[in-house]
């Protein structure tokens, strides 16, 4: 969970009230927060670095506040204070809205085309007339970094740059250049560099560094100019020196970059609806006109409301409470949701503003519902139908062989479900046709391609891993590998279904044959299986690309095949990076139930 630090004092000011402690913890806590730490700066510096480097630091009380990590409205104390108030109803939701341009004319932001391999999307905003002081100041770049580190995955999907607007001049221009090619003053620096000389300069820096491999191996930099050539930023990594804000800065221009539009769009609205309170029309966000490479054209930011319908009867049901639909209107209108009784019954009508960009389902709703009426408040109920917790029997059962495998000397492995198509069909000598594997539509690496039909790659991969070790190797898995079927059950829907199997491996200087085969034997011992050709088990001569010609076994039980075990194939071995000989067992445990 993000934590937010805000000056106590200044907490309160805003508030408009002064709580102790304790009333304030508890506060936190009604409206889904809580209240990690009561600190100061002296503090933290005297914890982290001692007490001679926090001589002279600040002594103002600071509370770190956690909030949930979907909350994006709640990282700054300006999203906090509003939530908190409407929350207590001192004050109603606002409304946020995005006007014109007073001239007519907004402010236009170019993409190129150069930049679809880099950084393809980007929108823009303007805060008009905005009034700093240092703590507003400080809580706007405060925010840019908790969505940096938060929303933005460390800028690698978005990228916040704002800028003086009053320093440049539009029509901005997002483009990409050869590293060579691009030369600007960057923030906080005395000299003009290229783009290579700053990949260099920055590799030191104890902030910049951790995004400079975002786009260091690219044969092209995204760079931001104005209308006169004036670079604002290059994109994630520094904005340009001469745009920089500051406590004097009227008009903000708000740019962000992505690979992500959708939240390109969050995070501009996050932005702009967090500080638009101190414009000089309050909670309004001037317009900026952005144009794709196609040609086409957006306005930004879109600041959209939307409106969802549910029933007072759905969220009573799933929370556990029992109120009227104009009740629940109200609490859900304390989240900063709106919401009005329709008329229809119990149903409600809920207006999600563009702050509330994590409610994206009904149960969300019901969440906020909740959360307003109190989770102390939910009277406890004993549930409708009594039942007695049990362990599932074949999970039960894996677990007592696990103990027993263990007991014999294996180790066990749990390796991924997911494989190659090579793993289970060409290293193995089979036909990847041939098996009954179900495929990733769209794998995203060539690891994980299919989900595994027998463990064995798994344990051949690990033995890989561990070669330096000392031999002999002996590992077991038992797990499920999937298979296709849609005869019986819900299988006839999904069209596969799980199988639990047992897999061990030994691999030494020998095959060692008969250490696994005496392994079947004690396993067959423990699930009471006696060794008999009518009711119990035995094994019979088999044939198997994964085996020696004349060294693999089918494993018969009460007349049904329910597994196999050999020495393996040289080329399977080879195949796995092997270089000693290995024996295996495979068995399927779910017919011993």
């Amino acid at each position: 969970m993000p934590t937010v630090s805000v000056k106590r004092d200044l907490l309160f000011q805003a508030l408009g009230k002064k709580y102790t402690d304790e009333e304030f913890d508890e506060l936190c806590f009604e409206f889904g927060l809580e209240l990690d730490e009561i600190t100061s700066e002296k503090d933290i510096i005297s914890r982290e670095q001692g007490d001679v480097r926090a001589a002279g630091a600040s002594d103002v009380v600071l509370y770190k506040i956690d909030v949930p990590a979907n909350r994006y409205d709640l990282l700054c104390l300006e999203g906090l204070v509003r939530g908190l108030q409407v929350f207590k109803q001192k004050i109603e939701a606002p409304y946020y809205r995005r006007v014109g341009a007073t001239d007519g004319k907004p402010q236009r932001f170019i993409i190129t085309q150069e930049t679809a391999v880099l950084r393809p999307h980007a929108v823009a905003a303007v805060l008009r007339n905005i009034t700093f002081t240092q703590e507003r100041y400080d809580s706007f770049i405060e925010l840019q970094e908790k969505l940096h580190q938060n929303i933005c995955r460390k800028r690698s999907l978005v990228a916040i740059g704002t800028h003086d607007l009053d320093t440049i001049s539009g029509p901005f221009t997002y483009t990409a250049k050869a590293p060579d090619d691009i030369c600007f003053k960057p923030l906080n620096q005395k000299e003009e560099s290229t783009a290579t000389e700053l990949m260099r300069l920055y590799k030191n820096d104890s902030h910049l560094r951790h995004y400079l491999h975002i786009i260091e191996d690219e044969p092209h930099y995204p760079i931001i100019y104005d209308s006169n050539g004036v670079v604002l930023s290059m994109p994630p990594i520094i904005n340009g020196d001469h745009s920089k804000i500051s406590l004097k800065t009227k008009n903000v221009f708000i740019e962000c970059t992505a690979t992500d539009l959708t939240k390109a769009k969050i995070v501009l609205d996050m932005m702009v609806t967090m500080f638009s309170e101190y414009c000089a029309k309050p909670f309004t966000v001037e317009e900026v006109e952005v144009v794709c490479p196609d040609g086409s054209t957006c306005l930004y930011p879109d600041l959209a409301y939307r409106k969802e319908l549910i029933s007072g009867d759905t969220i009573n049901q799933k929370v556990g409470i029992k109120e009227s639909a104009e009740s629940l209107a109200r609490l859900l209108t304390r989240m900063c949701l709106k919401a009005e009784v329709t008329g229809k019954a119990d149903e409600i009508e809920v207006e999600i503003p563009p702050t509330r960009s994590d409610v994206i389902h009904a149960c969300d709703i019901m969440e906020d519902a909740a959360m307003a009426y109190g989770f102390n408040n939910i009277a406890r109920t004993k549930p409708k139908t009594y039942t007695i917790a049990n362990q599932l029997p074949l999970n039960k059962l894996s677990e007592l062989l696990r103990l027993e495998l263990a007991a014999a000397g294996f180790t066990e492995a749990l390796t991924f479900a997911l494989c190659s198509q090579e793993d289970i069909a060409d290293k193995l000598g089979k036909k990847i046709s041939d098996s009954r594997a179900v495929h990733i539509s769209n794998p995203k690496t060539a690891e994980f391609q299919v989900a595994r039909t027998t463990l064995l790659p798994g344990l051949l991969k690990t033995l890989a891993a561990n070669r330096k070790l000392p031999l002999p190797l002996k590992l077991f898995e038992i797990s499920d590998v999937v298979l296709k079927d849609d005869t019986t059950g819900m299988c006839m829907y999904v069209g596969a279904r799980n199988n639990r199997r047992l897999c061990a491996v030994f691999y030494n200087k020998i095959p060692g044959f008969e250490v696994i085969h005496g392994l079947l034997d004690r396993v067959m011992q423990l699930l009471d299986v006696k060794p008999s050709r009518d009711q119990g088990y035995y094994i019979q001569a088999a044939s198997d690309s994964i085996f020696f010609p004349g060294r693999c076994a089918e494993i018969i039980s009460h007349g049904k095949s329910v597994g196999c075990l050999g020495v393996l194939h040289p080329d399977v071995i080879n195949r796995f990076e092997l270089t000693m000989p290995c024996s295996a067992l495979d068995l399927d445990i779910e017919p011993f139930l």
